[in-house]
C-alpha cells in the first residue's frame, strides 16, 4: 500500500514538473526579456526612487509597464506577421528615413548598452566582494578580495558560456535567474517588515520639485519601457522559431513577462519606501541598500539581497553581450549564428569593455542611472516606427493582422509617453 502511495506521489510530482516546464517553454522570449530587463539598473533605480520619494513615482512604473506590454506585443506581432526582425523592417519598409533611423537606433543602443555593461559588471563585482567579506571576515573593515579579480572570473565564465553556448542554453540560465530573483526579493520584502501604511500613503501620484526626480522618472521609463527590449523582442521571437500561428501565445508571453517585471520593480521600490524613506535615509548605490537594510532583516536578508541583485546583474549581462551582434545581424539581414566570426568578435569586445568600470571616477550605480535615462531618448525612435509599420496594409498582408482602433490608441499613447520621458531625461541632465 505504501509503495502504491509513493508511486502515485511520484507521478503527481512528475506531472507538476512537466506542466511547469511546458508553461516556462511557452513564455521563453518573455523570460529572456525579464532576465534582461530586471537587472541592477532596475533595482538601483527603483530602490533610489523608493528611498528618496517613497511611492510617489509608482505611477511612472505602472505606465511604463502598460506601455511595455503594448510595445512588446506590437514588435512580436510585427515579426510574426512579416517574418523579419525590427531593424530590418525599419531599413526596408520605411521610405526615405528608414535606413538612417535604423542606424541611429543601432548606434544609440550599442552606446547605452556599453555604459550599462560596464556599470553592471562593477555593481555585481562590488556585491560579490561584500558577500565574500560577510561570509569570511564580517568584522574586516577593508576588502577581502579585489573587484578586478572578481570581474576577471566572471568574464572568463561568461566567455566560455557564450563561446560554446546556444540560445536555448541562455534561456534556461535566465529562467533560473528569474526564479531566483522572484524568491530573493519577495522574501527580503517580508523579512525587513516595511511600513505598509507608508507604502500605501505614498502612492498618491506626483513629481517632487527636485531635478533628480525627473532623471529618476526617465531612468524608470528607460529601464522598464526600454527601446532595447522591443528591438530584442523581435529577435528572440525569431530565435524561438515562432510563426504566425503563435500570435495568441505571443500576447500571453508578453503579459507574463511584463507582470513579473512590474511586480519585482514594485517590490524593490516598496522596500525602499517602507524602510529607508521612513528612517530619512537616502540610497546612492546598491551596497548602501544592503548595509542600510541589514540591521532590519539581519545577515540572511543581506545575503539574499546580494544573491538577488547579483543574479539580476548576471541575468542582464548575457543579453547585453549579445545585443551588438544580434542587432547588427538584424540590420544586415544576416543569420544569427553565435559561432560566426562577427558574433565572436563582438562577444570578446564586449567582455573586454566590461572591465571599464575599474577606471570610472563615478560609482557604477550613478553610471547605470545615466545609461537608463539615455535609453529614454531612443524610445520615440522605436515607438513611432511601430505605429507606422503595423498600419502599413501591404506589410501586414491581411486585414485581420492590422491593429484595432484600441491598439492604435495604445500605440499613440506610447509615442506621447516616449516624448514626455525624453523631456524628463533632458530636464534631469540639464
Amino acid at each position: 500500500m505504501k509503495e502504491n502511495n509513493a508511486s502515485i506521489e511520484e507521478n503527481r510530482i512528475k506531472k507538476i514538473k512537466t506542466k511547469t516546464l511546458l508553461a516556462l517553454s511557452a513564455v521563453g522570449p518573455g523570460l529572456f526579456l525579464i532576465g534582461y530587463n530586471i537587472g541592477t539598473g532596475s533595482i538601483t533605480t527603483m530602490g533610489m526612487a523608493g528611498a528618496q520619494y517613497s511611492m510617489t513615482l509608482f505611477w511612472a512604473l505602472l505606465l511604463s509597464g502598460l506601455f511595455t506590454y503594448i510595445m512588446m506585443v506590437a514588435y512580436g506581432h510585427l515579426s510574426l506577421v512579416t517574418g523579419n526582425t525590427a531593424l530590418y523592417n525599419f531599413k526596408t519598409q520605411i521610405p526615405v528615413v528608414g535606413k538612417i533611423l535604423a542606424i541611429y537606433v543601432l548606434l544609440a543602443m550599442i552606446f547605452t548598452e556599453i555604459l550599462s555593461l560596464m556599470s553592471i559588471m562593477g555593481i555585481v563585482a562590488e556585491l560579490l566582494q561584500e558577500g565574500v567579506r560577510l561570509a569570511i571576515a564580517p568584522d574586516a573593515g577593508g576588502q577581502v578580495i579585489a573587484t578586478a579579480w572578481i570581474i576577471t572570473v566572471l568574464v572568463l565564465l561568461m566567455f566560455f558560456a557564450l563561446w560554446f553556448g546556444k540560445y536555448k542554453i541562455f534561456e534556461r540560465i535566465l529562467t533560473g535567474f528569474v526564479i531566483l530573483l522572484v524568491f530573493c526579493f519577495i522574501t527580503v520584502f517580508f523579512m525587513v517588515s516595511p511600513s505598509y501604511s507608508e507604502i500605501l500613503a505614498g502612492m498618491v501620484p506626483g513629481i517632487p520639485d527636485d531635478p533628480r526626480a525627473y532623471r529618476i522618472v526617465a531612468a524608470m521609463a528607460g529601464t522598464t519601457c526600454s527601446a532595447a527590449v522591443f528591438i530584442i523582442r523581435s529577435i528572440v521571437v525569431a530565435e524561438k522559431g515562432w510563426d504566425i500561428s503563435k500570435l495568441k501565445h505571443e500576447k500571453r508571453d508578453a503579459f507574463v513577462s511584463v507582470f513579473v517585471m512590474v511586480l519585482l520593480s514594485a517590490v524593490v521600490m516598496a522596500v525602499g519606501a517602507g524602510t529607508l524613506y521612513v528612517m530619512g535615509l537616502t540610497m546612492e548605490n546598491t551596497i548602501e541598500m544592503i548595509h542600510l537594510l541589514e540591521p532590519l532583516g539581519g545577515e540572511v536578508a543581506a545575503f539574499l539581497l546580494i544573491i538577488g541583485i547579483a543574479g539580476a546583474g548576471l541575468s542582464t549581462m548575457f543579453p547585453i553581450v549579445l545585443i551588438a551582434p544580434w542587432i547588427l545581424a538584424d540590420y544586415l539581414g544576416w543569420e544569427r549564428d553565435l559561432k560566426s566570426p562577427m558574433f565572436r568578435i563582438c562577444i570578446v569586445a564586449a567582455l573586454v569593455i566590461s572591465f571599464g568600470s575599474l577606471f570610472f571616477e563615478q560609482t557604477p550605480p550613478v553610471i547605470m542611472v545615466i545609461a537608463m535615462a539615455l535609453m529614454a531618448f531612443i524610445l520615440p525612435a522605436v515607438a513611432i516606427p511601430a505605429f507606422y509599420l503595423l498600419n502599413k496594409k501591404e506589410l501586414m498582408r491581411e486585414e485581420q493582422y492590422l491593429p484595432s482602433r484600441l491598439w492604435n490608441i495604445g500605440l499613440v499613447s506610447v509615442i506621447l509617453f516616449s516624448l514626455v520621458t525624453s523631456y524628463f531625461a533632458f530636464r534631469g541632465f540639464m
